[in-house]
């Protein structure tokens, strides 16, 4: 394995594990149950195909070429989060908050974490232009770009795949705890806050410019 490559991994890890609206959002379905957690992962990670898939093909580059595309789906990601955010903070505050039990999503629950995983991260803007940057920068001189950037971007799915479940289990296993209904309020006010507050920073930008 190539110095490149290695340093491209630590890269990479550090910024699949970065808290942001994607961990939010599996923390967020990982308290309802494991599956729905997962299946948010999985969606999440689903993205992160796309992303990578854009900038493999150059495509991403048309986001920074034409700024209506890129300030239409900066306020279309930032809605989505926003309306996750608000969402989560009313149910914090909704009297008699229900908990699901470990395993106990219906099936349309675990597809509705896997859409809110996949949209949440496949509507940030700002993936594609970063990983069209990232990119290029460990592919060596001289070496072919497309396989190596084939290569680098199945790396980045790969850690999603990992990290992100990893997370989903972790909050299940904290789950006899996590679901008590004080700490679910605090969860979910918390995670809302944070989906809120992103999704509004999101939006501010291109209204604002």
């Amino acid at each position: 394995m190539d110095a490149q490559l290695i340093a491209f991994i630590g890269v990479a890890a550090g910024m699949v594990a970065m808290p942001g609206a994607d961990f939010t959002v599996v923390v967020r379905n990982a308290l309802a149950s494991r599956r729905a957690g997962v299946a948010c992962a999985v969606g999440v990670a689903g993205g992160l195909v796309v992303h990578t898939a854009l900038a493999v093909a150059g495509l991403a580059a048309v986001l920074v070429a034409v700024p209506v595309l890129y300030r239409t789906l900066q306020i279309v990601g930032g809605a989505y989060v926003l309306y996750l955010g608000i969402k989560a903070v009313r149910a914090a505050l909704r009297p008699g908050l229900e908990v699901a039990e470990p395993d106990g999503a219906p099936a349309g629950g675990v597809r509705r974490s896997l859409r809110q995983g996949f949209l949440t991260n496949v509507l940030n803007p700002k993936a594609p232009v970063l990983f069209l940057s990232l990119l290029p920068q460990f592919v060596p001189e001289g070496a072919p770009v497309l396989p190596r950037t084939l290569l680098l971007a199945t790396i980045v799915v790969l850690l999603a795949l990992l990290w992100f479940p990893m997370v989903a289990l972790l909050v299940d296993r904290l789950g006899g705890w996590l679901r008590r209904p004080r700490t679910t309020r605090a969860v979910e006010g918390v995670t809302g806050g944070a989906l809120t507050a992103l999704g509004a920073t999101l939006l501010a930008e291109p209204l604002t410019h």
